[in-house]
């Protein structure tokens, strides 16, 4: 299928990338055809792409591979709506705020991840009620 997008123009997605967001983004409920895709070769940040809506895109990125430890335990009711059988099946990503005037200042969202099953193709935005994770850590150290 092709789709539009406001920041990538037109673009071919297999039917087989698209995720039904069964657990819809925070404030985008209406919103539940989402396709993951690469900003670029060596970056450590991905794109959820709506679908459905051209300018909804969301910057992502693993906690991991910025090398923050984080670790999380999904609620019965995620795992159930999720259909989660497996660790190895899912992709944990985290939902970034960049400053077009400061990049150094983005943050990342830890309390709400994104939580993709890839072998069924559905995923979800989960808040991870009590965890202590912040809404907006922030991904480099404060320059000395």
């Amino acid at each position: 299928m092709n789709i539009t997008t406001t920041r990538f123009g037109e673009i071919e997605v297999q039917d087989d990338r698209v995720f039904d967001f069964v657990m819809p983004f925070i404030g985008y409920d209406q919103y539940k055809k989402f396709v993951l895709l690469e900003h670029n070769q060596n970056s450590n940040f991905r794109w959820v792409q709506s679908t459905e809506m051209p300018e909804l895109a969301f910057a992502v990125a693993s906690a991991a591979l910025l090398n923050i430890e984080y670790v999380i335990d999904l609620p019965d009711s995620a795992v159930e709506k999720l259909q989660i059988e497996a660790v190895e099946d899912l992709l944990v990503l985290n939902v970034a705020s960049i400053p077009h005037n400061n990049p150094r200042e983005a943050t990342i969202n830890l309390l709400a991840p994104i939580i993709m099953n890839l072998k069924q193709k559905i995923a979800g935005q989960v808040i991870l009620t009590g965890s202590g994770y912040d809404v907006s850590f922030p991904m480099f150290k404060k320059e000395e």
